[in-house]
């Protein structure tokens, strides 16, 4: 297995163990786990690969994608009422998801050979996409869009890191390790000790 193959399966799998525990919270059935389980996992890189028009789209090409993000589904609706905070669970999980996707999503547009911008955008719309369409889905409020959190800041940043560290390294693995260290490092940082960007706050007009 290359190296982009395994950063997409690991992504897969764990976007999918987040998904499913959403899921759970909203007490589906094992079809509902299995698709929201899916869309979560795949969701950011089919956005990916259509937008690099890379065909067939990775989970076409390997329909073993889709075997693993319903097979994620079916452990977490077996399991998921040993977890006695789910939410909690599905944070810390999600920001182990974001620091393989991102650095998944940056990879294949290197593998490309795309400008160093289409990397980071790349990388960050496959970290967050998975997760934006299952929260819209499910009518919960985005987490990448939520007040004080270092989400799509923290995959842009890591998406970042690796594009311009990747010109200083001969072995295409090291930049993707740093993009991945720096994401999770951030998304770990805002759960953990609450870091976060100044947010906007408007100010009553002068009478």
């Amino acid at each position: 297995m290359t190296l982009l193959g395994f950063l997409d399966y690991a992504s897969v799998f764990i976007f999918a163990l987040t998904g499913a525990l959403v899921a759970s919270r909203q007490q589906l059935d094992v079809v509902g786990f299995a698709f929201v389980a899916c869309l979560t996992a795949v969701g950011g890189g089919t956005v990916r690969d259509v937008l690099l028009d890379r065909n067939p789209i990775f989970w076409i090409a390997q329909p073993s994608y889709i075997a693993t993000a319903c097979a994620a589904a079916v452990l977490v609706y077996l399991t998921a009422h040993l977890f006695e905070s789910r939410l909690k669970t599905l944070i810390w999980l999600d920001s182990f998801a974001l620091a393989v996707a991102v650095p998944a999503g940056a990879g294949v547009a290197l593998a490309l050979g795309q400008a160093p911008l289409v990397v980071v955008l790349m990388g960050t719309i496959t970290g967050c996409m998975g997760g934006l369409l299952r929260d819209v889905v499910l009518n919960d409020v985005p987490t990448v869009l939520k007040q004080g959190e270092l989400y799509v800041t923290a995959a842009f940043s890591g998406a970042t890191a690796g594009a311009l560290a990747r010109p200083y390294f001969d072995d295409a693995l090291l930049p993707l390790l740093i993009c991945a260290a720096l994401t999770w490092a951030l998304r770990a940082g805002s759960i953990a000790f609450g870091w976060s960007l100044p947010v906007y706050k408007s100010t009553p007009p002068r009478s």
